[in-house]
């Protein structure tokens, strides 16, 4: 059992690009450059973006993502797996930062929020530069981390209006209010000191009208594995600490409470167990008191007990008109709108599309209303549709929905300024990236497009080795039912193998399972087939973006179409030649976790696997896990027969080669016994096995040094046991029970 603690420097911010560009602006970023980073910096590579057209950005980014620097006479031949790569563990550990939001002050300029695994993870709300020369600002003291616990994925963690800035602290998980304007000013706290984490809030709102901030509050001093959770508000007339004030109670969860322009009207989405926010819940509006009581309650969508949907993302127009997003009507989240008078629903613009993501984190925002001189009601939103994001201005009064054209193939959140829209989004050449995105007076087309933000700023130069995601379209065991993927072929400038040799395969199966993996730019994924191996990222039955029937394929059968999809996808990879079927590996986290697990234990596809965070005891799991998620296990597996014979641990006789693992010591959504129990047992079987846990680690790994190692590790665990090759990196290997 190996307990792994490394510190290292923080990385270089040089940026460099490796195109050989004929874009005149961009013509000196050469492929010199991957010799000489340090000469080009991310402000003078984004300063030269923002003299760009929106056709000579698009244009440059297709070579950026094409281009490669002059290569030599004739690759050299090397097994797959053994090729030297730029594209480090360190440069993937430290140089990837995650989104955790935006938002606009009222002078128009964006604030950000971001995770450090650099400082073990830290959140930090940074703000726009006040000039194209200038520099952005980190927002947030050193001492304080944004970031909140609730419902444990969090979300949603800070709120502006204004001066004022409202957030939570990852520490005391307290409220906290902050003047924005002012470089000295130190945040307060606004609710009180329990005495440790055990009061969180999300989602917050400011209610100007009352001068308060209405968020989601959930109350574990009583029960941390049952906590109660309400729709709170809180007094901003001082910087004195309150106990929070209910405003709405009773429900299991609470999610999206939004005030219209009035100050008279709240909506908000609420749901009960046994159900996730993506099974069913309901749409409340109440009307509010000039004492800021609710006087009066109307469930506007999903009261009828016959119609099975799930709404989400209420929205108040500038006019005070609610929208949002439900599924009712054919099963994919679509546009609404609610006619007040009536009390009736009313469709936009029905497809057979995703317009929202399922609700695992607080605060998704997927379309905004944007104004115009005519006072027309245009709606910026994005949706999914066959593997691929898009990114629209809906025409109400004309039902019109007109796509914009985007360098970006997959969409997060869209954040309305004054004079544009910001937009998270990626694709297979670009990181998980914050645009700007300025429309031309009929909001039909784009006149600029500029990037102000990257999760992986040096990224580009390492663009000769980028291998583009495939998306393929598999057939599952089920006749006549497919699943999907995308797959990413190894890719390396200076090497090959030899003719007739296939990739060893490495299958990653997504967590969740709720969820959606997506075609971008991710550079752990590079990481490997930069190196020579083949990599898939599968959507099996019971993923996201494809509609509520696949979505609930899963129900009742988790450990079954998960992992007979993963199989499959990995013969159809096998029988079209493109993989080596005897280096077949799979790794996930989480519920992927999960999947890697119960794949080596009930099939025989695949020859060695690494769990990260994954679930071995379904029972155990049921028992432990937090509110949230306490029920959602009982609709994925069913019986109580299938939480038995479905179990990893309760069928060790299944496995039958080797298995790395990995887990947070402080993770509560799996708890640690999970992997030590499956290590245990897999160790007096007698198989390989190793154990890697991390101090200070929660679900999900967050700092810059355990990222490093975990994937390193788990590049010579397969390197060493089926790769039939050595890694062309220095990376000592940990031990391995039953083998060294």
């Amino acid at each position: 059992m190996h307990k792994y603690k490394l510190f290292r420097r923080k990385p270089s911010m040089n940026y460099a690009t490796l195109c050989k560009s004929t874009v005149e602006p961009l013509a000196r970023l050469t492929a010199s450059s991957l010799l000489h980073p340090s000469s080009f910096t991310l402000n003078n590579v984004f300063r030269t973006f923002r003299s760009l057209s929106i056709h000579q950005h698009h244009r440059c980014h297709r070579i950026m993502a094409s281009s490669t620097p002059p290569l030599p006479e004739e690759k050299a031949t090397a097994p797959y797996g053994s090729w030297k790569s730029p594209i480090t563990a360190d440069v993937v550990s430290g140089g990837d930062k995650r989104l955790g939001g935006t938002a606009v002050g009222s002078d128009g300029r964006l604030f950000w929020l971001e995770s450090r695994p650099t400082e073990s993870g830290r959140s930090v709300l940074v703000m726009e530069a006040e000039s194209p020369e200038g520099e952005p600002r980190d927002i947030t003291p050193k001492e304080f981390n944004v970031r909140t616990l609730a419902q444990e994925y969090g979300g949603g963690a800070f709120a502006i209006s204004g001066d004022t800035l409202v957030f939570s602290n990852y520490k005391d998980q307290r409220l906290y209010k902050q003047s924005i304007s002012s470089k000295d000013s130190l945040p307060v706290p606004i609710t009180p000191n329990y005495g440790g984490p055990s009061v969180s809030y999300a989602d917050g709102v400011f209610d100007l009208h009352l001068n308060t901030f209405i968020t989601v509050m959930e109350d574990r001093r009583k029960n941390n594995l049952n906590p109660i959770t309400t729709i709170a508000t809180v007094d901003l007339t001082d910087d004195s600490a309150q106990e929070p004030k209910l405003l709405v109670g009773g429900n299991d969860f609470y999610a999206f409470p939004r005030i219209d322009p009035s100050g008279k009207r709240l909506a908000w989405i609420e749901w009960s167990h046994p159900n996730m926010p993506w099974d069913r819940s309901e749409l409340w509006v109440g009307y509010i008191s000039e004492k800021g009581d609710l006087y009066k309650r109307i469930c506007v969508a999903g009261h009828d007990p016959d119609v099975i949907e799930a709404p989400s993302e209420p929205k108040w127009s500038p006019k005070g008109e609610l929208y949002f997003i439900t599924d009712k009507e054919n099963g994919f989240w679509n546009l609404y709108k609610w006619d007040e008078s009536n009390n009736e629903v009313i469709p936009l613009h029905p497809l057979d599309a995703e317009f929202t993501r399922p609700l695992w984190v607080f605060g998704t925002s997927s379309y905004e209303f944007v104004p115009s001189e005519d006072k027309k009601n245009f709606i910026a939103c994005s949706y999914r549709q066959n593997g691929s994001s898009f990114l629209g201005i809906l025409d109400e009064e004309h039902k019109a929905l007109k796509l914009l054209d985007i360098p970006f193939t997959d969409l997060n959140n869209i954040t309305l300024s004054r004079h544009c829209l910001y937009v998270e989004g990626a694709s297979g050449a670009h990181p998980s990236s914050i645009a700007k995105v300025i429309l031309d007076d009929h909001k039909s087309k784009i006149n600029k497009f500029e990037i102000v933000w990257s999760s992986s700023p040096n990224s580009s130069k390492y663009a000769p080795y980028f291998s583009f995601p495939e998306f393929i379209r598999f057939p599952t065991e089920v006749p006549g039912q497919d699943a999907y993927a995308y797959y990413y072929p190894p890719s390396n400038p200076y090497f090959k193998a030899d003719q007739g040799d296939k990739p060893p395969l490495l299958l990653k199966s997504h967590g969740g399972p709720t969820s959606e993996t997506r075609g971008i730019l991710n550079m752990s994924i590079q990481y490997w087939t930069s190196r020579g191996w083949a990599f898939v990222d599968v959507n099996y039955g019971g993923s996201t973006g494809y509609g509520r029937e696949f979505r609930e394929r899963l129900y009742g059968k988790w450990g079954i179409v998960d992992v007979d999809d993963c199989c499959s996808c990995a013969k159809y990879l096998v029988d079209s030649g493109k993989v080596d079927g005897n280096r077949l590996c799979i790794t996930g986290g989480s519920a992927g976790g999960y999947t890697t697990l119960a794949a080596l234990a009930f099939k025989d596809t695949f020859k060695a696997g690494a769990s990260l965070y994954g679930v071995a005891d379904l029972s155990l799991l049921r028992a432990e896990t937090h509110k949230f998620e306490s029920h959602y296990i009982d609709k994925l597996v069913g019986t109580d027969e299938a939480y038995i014979e479905r179990a990893p641990i309760n069928s060790v006789d299944g496995f039958s080669c080797p298995i790395i693992l990995f887990q947070g010591l402080e993770d509560k959504v799996v708890p640690p016994d999970q992997a030590r129990t499956i290590y245990k047992a897999l160790k007096e079987k007698g198989l390989p096995v190793a154990l890697v846990e991390y101090e200070g680690e929660q679900h999900g790994f967050r700092k810059a040094e355990n990222i490093k190692f975990t994937l390193e590790q788990q590049m010579v665990f397969f390197a060493r046991l089926v790769g039939h090759f050595k890694v062309a990196d220095d990376i000592v290997p940990i031990h391995i029970d039953n083998f060294d």
